[in-house]
């Protein structure tokens, strides 16, 4: 009888299995204007190959090393989809893989994406492709290819995952490395006004198991943003101001403040020997962060080594050079202000931060 009912309802299609190959063909047409957009002369091909084609031109570089990074948006998808907004989430792909590639001294080439989602949304796919495609155009590097994965049983209909691969080029006495960096170069941090794609794990749990928030109420009393419009704001895209600074300062070394922070990245661009002293009060801590301390009680060092509390990247400059990479990274657009110094460290050859002066907290003490 169990064969007969089976039999009953008709052939099984995959379709009623979970996954729908004509949404995810209706998927790609959508997106297809959007990969377009962000083309370089190197690329050849089209959407839909089986791999993304780029001709290096060689020509242009006399010892061109290539420079590779992968990270995804963590939890910050969560918070996307429970806001039901996708439209900025894959600016933060692209600056967490190319604000790495750029650590380096490198110029982003091409980037490939990949989504997985429970049921494939037409619409919330380009709507996510659409952030990587402007991100990609605003660090001119082009959006190489990606992979959309439906994984019915896996993950809800509406959830999502993003994550992705960037590729950049640098010549090989131009890499940056730990090594160049010396006592007495200045630090100086490029501004980040939120939380970027980090940390996210923590601040769900204070503000929403711990706190109780809505997503659609003001972010803090007397905010004209809501929660949702903090919390998705997108990353800012450090590679072109850093690549300005490259050209005309002497940059020794750069740290990408992701996960870890200030304490756990800063010192992967310090050479043996040397300690990084940041001042803390050289700028003030954006409010969510203050709102993520109060509403959590969380411990102060526990802040700084979870978020990076308004600083998202940290250039080792020249003392004599500090001035023009300034200038260069404010004619750029970046928020730069010096945060501290370099100097040796007797504790031993592990490179290390130390801080003085006090936390800026704004909104509170």
């Amino acid at each position: 009888m169990a064969a007969r009912a089976t039999a009953d309802r008709g052939g099984a299609t995959y379709a009623g299995a979970g996954v729908d190959i004509d949404a995810g063909s209706r998927a790609v047409d959508a997106i297809r204007a959007l990969v377009g957009s962000t083309t370089r002369p190197e690329v050849l091909g089209s959407i839909g190959d089986f791999g993304g084609l780029f001709a290096l031109d060689t020509a242009r570089y006399r010892q061109p090393v290539l420079v590779a990074s992968t990270d995804g948006v963590g939890t910050k998808a969560l918070v996307a989809q429970a806001a039901r907004r996708f439209d900025t989430i894959g600016i933060d792909l692209v600056a967490m893989c190319v604000d790495d590639l750029v650590c380096q001294g490198a110029e982003p080439l091409f980037l490939l994406d990949y989504v997985s989602t429970g049921a494939i949304e037409p619409t919330q796919i380009r709507d996510l492709v659409a952030g990587v495609a402007d991100g990609c155009r605003r660090v001119g590097a082009a959006l190489l290819g990606g992979e959309m994965a439906e994984h019915a049983g896996v993950m809800e209909p509406g959830a999502f995952d993003l994550a992705g691969c960037a590729v950049g080029v640098v010549e090989r006495d131009r890499i940056l490395d730990p090594g160049r960096v010396r006592p007495g170069d200045r630090l100086i941090g490029l501004a980040s006004p939120g939380l970027r794609s980090n940390g996210y794990t923590l601040a769900r749990h204070v503000l929403f198991d711990r706190a109780g928030l809505d997503l659609s109420a003001p972010a803090w009393e007397g905010s004209d943003q809501t929660l949702a419009d903090v919390l998705l704001l997108p990353s800012e895209l450090y590679t072109p101001a850093v690549r300005s600074a490259l050209d005309v300062a002497d940059v020794h070394a750069v740290a990408h403040v992701t996960g870890g922070g200030i304490p756990g990245n800063v010192p992967r661009a310090l050479g043996s020997g040397l300690r990084a002293v940041v001042d803390r009060s050289s700028w003030v801590v954006p409010r969510i962060f203050t709102e993520v301390r109060r509403l959590g009680s969380v411990d102060d060092d526990e802040m700084a080594r979870v978020f990076n509390l308004g600083i998202g990247m940290v250039l080792a400059v020249a003392e004599a050079s500090t001035d023009t990479a300034m200038a260069a990274l404010t004619a750029a657009g970046a928020h730069p202000a010096v945060i501290g110094t370099v100097e040796l460290t007797d504790a031993g050859d592990r490179p290390e931060v130390g801080f003085s002066g006090a936390w800026r907290w704004d909104g509170g003490a």
